[in-house]
């Protein structure tokens, strides 16, 4: 419910109806292959915010390790561990049914996993199996039922209050700050499943995955993206492709370079792609409009390169560098191989 009048009264009165029920958080852990996604550290930060209790569920085959991992987050009280190839590969169904009996069980007031692929997957099947409303894109906890979430790609702020008695949240981990592992460890205790485990609903064939050994886009300290002012997939391979190695950066772009097929989409940072808040990031040749500010308007520092005074990022830059993106790079950063006689600087303003 937004936070109209009759809305706050409302959402009120249930909170102070709920208050004798103590908090007490569920977080789905995402994780592949027996690794703990990055946004593990921004979800106990989350869960830290709500208070009281946190388990942390992690389901599949060979999550010993990331379970034993889970266990040292500030905050977390315990660790749950549904060991079954059923969750392996985040089958939704199945993962369902999982948190369900989970919430059954516990009676945790909130459950909460991060806004990505794997939330998006099987939250919403939760929700609608404890009939409750599914709080998305969360940026910010202001008490045990007021929230905070981006609308209009990112341009306004609402403020959300829910009277489920449970609270169902995917949260936006580049909105919270990264608690560091390696605290005392909590208890960590084994969930029986069974055989009815796998539903068999769904069957998993293949996954055809991408591999890098550049850090990965969503957790990179330092993203370079470029755009449309690349030209083509060459400016992103001669230009960008020797910064990201100098920098050990990950590489990023907007949609209008993945729709020209520049680079593929996997790299596509905006509202339609990924969304990132790294230390640095370094925008070349793309103009800045709001789709891709959704995407990485949280960044600590943003370096613009474009020679377009009016271009819509120098609204918002925290440093700009206006000038021909060839140039700059060549000049600024000595890891292209251009002439320098070539490159335009004389062009620059």
């Amino acid at each position: 419910m937004l936070s109209t009048r009759a809305a706050r009264v409302a959402s009120r009165f249930a909170s102070q109806m709920a208050g004798a029920r103590s908090a007490s958080t569920l977080i789905v852990a995402p994780h592949n292959g027996g690794e703990l996604d990055s946004s593990i550290s921004s979800l106990a930060t989350a869960a830290q915010t709500i208070g009281g209790e946190v388990h942390v569920l992690v389901a599949g085959t060979g999550i010993d390790g990331a379970a034993a991992e889970a266990a040292t987050y500030p905050g977390v009280t315990k660790v749950l561990v549904a060991d079954n190839a059923a969750f392996d590969n985040g089958i939704a169904e199945n993962l369902t049914k999982l948190v369900v009996d989970q919430q059954a069980a516990g009676g945790y007031s909130h459950i909460i996993t991060t806004a990505n692929n794997y939330g998006k997957n099987f939250l919403p099947r939760v929700a609608a199996k404890l009939d409750v409303a599914m709080l998305t894109d969360v940026s910010a906890i202001l008490g045990d039922n007021e929230y905070e979430r981006p609308t209009y790609a990112g341009n306004a702020i609402a403020t959300v209050k829910s009277s489920d008695s449970v609270q169902l949240l995917s949260i936006r981990a580049t909105s919270f700050e990264k608690a560091a592992p390696g605290g005392d460890a909590a208890a960590v205790e084994a969930i029986e499943t069974g055989a009815d485990a796998d539903l068999g609903l769904t069957t998993f064939e293949s996954a055809a995955l991408s591999t890098s050994d550049r850090p990965e886009l969503t957790s990179a300290e330092i993203v370079v993206s470029g755009g449309r002012g690349m030209q083509n997939a060459e400016g992103f391979e001669t230009l960008l492709d020797p910064l990201c190695v100098k920098l050990n950066a990950a590489m990023g772009a907007s949609r209008a370079a993945v729709d020209a097929g520049f680079v593929p989409n996997d790299l596509q940072i905006g509202q339609t792609g990924k969304v990132v808040a790294p230390e640095l990031y370094i925008a070349a040749g793309i103009s800045g409009a709001i789709q891709h500010l959704a995407g990485m308007k949280d960044s600590k520092t943003i370096v613009v390169i474009n020679k377009d005074a009016d271009a819509p990022f120098f609204q918002v830059r925290r440093k700009c560098i206006r000038c021909q993106v060839l140039s700059s790079i060549c000049v600024s950063c000595k890891c292209c191989h251009v002439p320098y006689a070539d490159c335009g600087l004389r062009n620059c303003r």
